[in-house]
């Protein structure tokens, strides 16, 4: 069984995200959670929490502590806020405020 936890509508771009995301894929959690923990990037900290979401969800729902390690970690867009600022001669420009999901799967190594 997989381990599944989701960070919905965090407000930071996807294409930021993506970036952290990357780095810990596929790394074991113990690993990943010292990665996050020393990132400079401002999107670690949320990341930092989803994967101790993960792992509480596995300790409590399915038992698994130990040997644990990141399947599939993944960015998707979410809805983007538009606002708008004024510019010159009376007109506006857009803001476009991207939001991000996050989903981590967590799954045990076989030996």
């Amino acid at each position: 069984m997989d381990i599944i936890a989701k960070l919905r509508y965090l407000r930071i771009s996807p294409r930021k995200a993506r970036l952290v995301v990357d780095v810990v894929r596929g790394m074991r959690v113990e690993s990943a959670r010292t990665q996050l923990q020393f990132s400079d990037k401002r999107v670690s900290e949320p990341i930092l929490k989803l994967l101790n979401s993960a792992i509480a969800n596995g300790k409590n729902n399915f038992s698994r502590t130990g040997g644990l390690y990141i399947r599939e970690i993944f960015v998707d867009q979410g809805p983007t806020y538009k606002r708008f600022r004024p510019a010159a001669k009376g007109r506006s420009s857009p803001i476009n405020k991207k939001t991000s999901h996050i989903t981590i799967i967590l799954d045990e190594k076989k030996k």
